[in-house]
């Protein structure tokens, strides 16, 4: 007899790390898009 593993403990687990893995991306994604965007910006009065 083998027990099955049960899938809701795994689930919930990769949920919790899943939000925190979200929250890592837009704590580094929200600052990088600001500073390319600017970039661009100031790259822009160059070329003009």
């Amino acid at each position: 007899m083998n027990p099955q593993p049960n899938s809701s403990a795994s689930s919930a687990a990769d949920t919790g790390t899943g939000g925190s893995a979200v929250l890592a991306w837009l704590f580094v994604g929200i600052p990088l898009a600001w500073g390319v965007s600017q970039t661009f910006i100031k790259a822009l009065t160059l070329f003009k």
